[in-house]
């Protein structure tokens, strides 16, 4: 033991107990993020559908959007308590970045109006013009929601912490896979949607997270593509039912091009879309060396 500058002897540092110790592993903090983040998320969805409920006639779109923001900014304090609990540090990945969160927006209305756009060249789609009326509020409410809880559980909690011991090969392809699983459960869903959002959505969002290490990029990406999808061209978004979009749009052909009662979602045009996507992110994300191997996953993450 060293002395201290009065000559006095130091008392020892206390050890670290082994909760301290197992709260930086990620056995321990990947199935308490995730559990406890899946369940919020699910728990805040029926939350915003107790608002819409409850609410005064007339009132039931602005109700679900306040209740998504509300639930939203819960789901974000909670994911920011885990991290200062079991990892004690800051959630750099959730720091403010407005300009991530409005090009991620913006990339994921391009991205399915491209995909809409292909499809109604190759006949499968077909416009109507502007519909007569919009659902736009609970269609934006919805995405919110979605969008915040699922990349805080999928991007922030599963596949940062598997990143950090297997790479992010690895890391992605297990949050891809959770992410398919997941969307089996909803309405018309089939071994082809399943997979579809695997790859589309799972992938790329996971390298939208990778490319940036900062959640705001793939919450925009998410939102602005599930609110295309639904609010703009008013088709069904992962086997929802379809509402009233800003234009009239009806889609005939063979499910494996429409989607079927999944919705466009579940066609291979966004499958590749997407991933062409992905892979340019990708790219990017070994390019600016974010890419983590498996054997330097730990220390990088670290870092």
């Amino acid at each position: 033991m060293a002395n201290s500058p009065t000559g006095d002897v130091a008392a020892p540092a206390p050890a670290k107990g082994w909760l301290d110790s197992a709260r930086r592993t990620s056995w321990v903090r990947l199935p308490v993020f995730f559990a406890a983040l899946l369940a919020a998320d699910i728990g805040a969805q029926f939350g915003r559908a107790w608002a819409i409920h409850h609410a005064p006639s007339g009132s039931a779109d602005w109700a679900s959007l306040g209740a998504a923001l509300v639930l939203a900014a819960a789901l974000m304090g909670l994911y920011v308590g885990l991290v200062r609990a079991l990892e004690r540090r800051a959630p750099h990945e959730l720091a403010p970045r407005p300009l991530q969160a409005i090009a991620g927006t913006a990339l994921g209305l391009m991205l399915f109006s491209s995909v809409f756009g292909l499809l109604y060249v190759m006949g499968v789609a077909q416009w109507q013009g502007l519909a007569a009326r919009f659902d736009a509020i609970p269609m934006l409410s919805a995405a919110i929601l979605a969008a915040v809880g699922e990349e805080l559980a999928f991007r922030g909690g599963l596949f940062r912490i598997l990143e950090e011991s297997f790479g992010t090969a690895t890391a992605l392809a297990i949050s891809a896979a959770l992410f398919g699983l997941l969307h089996a459960l909803n309405p018309g869903a089939t071994v082809l949607s399943t997979v579809a959002i695997a790859l589309e959505a799972g992938v790329l969002l996971g390298a939208a997270y990778a490319v940036t290490r900062n959640l705001w990029f793939p919450i925009g990406l998410h939102l602005g593509w599930n609110f295309t999808e639904g609010g703009i061209f008013g088709v069904s978004v992962s086997g929802g039912s379809a509402i009233k979009g800003f234009f009239s749009v009806s889609l005939a052909g063979h499910p494996v091009l429409t989607g079927g009662k999944f919705g466009p979602e579940a066609s291979v045009i966004a499958i590749v879309v997407c991933l062409a996507l992905a892979v340019v992110l990708l790219v990017l994300t070994v390019r600016d060396g974010r890419w983590l191997p498996m054997r330097r996953s730990a220390a990088r993450a670290t870092a």
